[in-house]
């Protein structure tokens, strides 16, 4: 993530939602917003982060904070996703990389000796001011929507 800096001007997006509408980061100015970035829908990983960040979806929402993950699968499968397992967060589809590019979450990636163009797993948390509040570039899925949580709660 070396092009997006904490303390700098939030990238603006819109993308398509697994409602049906289209959201922006406008939706949500004068709030804070968590944006989780995941490679694929249904796979072991970014299953267990969809659910841990949904169920601590009330617990950020008192710390006035909305929770969005975004992945490059279509809507279609998002839409699957989220029923499948019963998310409650939002989910964006970004299937021509953009908004994953200007947040350094599409990148090199390598897997057994391979390597490709991908998602990396990541995490923005961008400030009630429209500015990124902080940035964990290489996720491990485990404790992490809480350790989220707990620097929402502290912004």
């Amino acid at each position: 993530m070396a092009t997006l800096k904490e303390g700098s001007k939030a990238p603006n997006f819109s993308l398509p939602r697994d409602d049906g509408s289209t959201v922006s980061l406008a939706d949500f100015k004068g709030r804070k917003l968590v944006l989780f970035f995941y490679p694929r829908a249904n796979t072991p990983g970014c299953t267990r982060e969809s659910i841990d960040f949904s169920k601590l979806q009330a617990r950020f929402a008192r710390a006035g904070t909305d929770v969005l993950g975004i992945s490059a699968d279509p809507l279609k499968d998002q839409e699957s996703f989220k029923k499948k397992h019963k998310l409650t967060v939002g989910l964006l589809s970004d299937e021509r990389h953009e908004m994953l590019t200007a947040y350094g979450a599409w990148g090199k990636k390598s897997m057994y000796g391979k390597t490709f163009m991908g998602i990396i797993r990541s995490t923005v948390l961008i400030g009630a001011d429209g500015r990124i509040a902080r940035i964990w570039p290489k996720v491990r899925v485990d404790g992490h929507a809480e350790e989220v949580l707990q620097v929402a709660k502290t912004l």
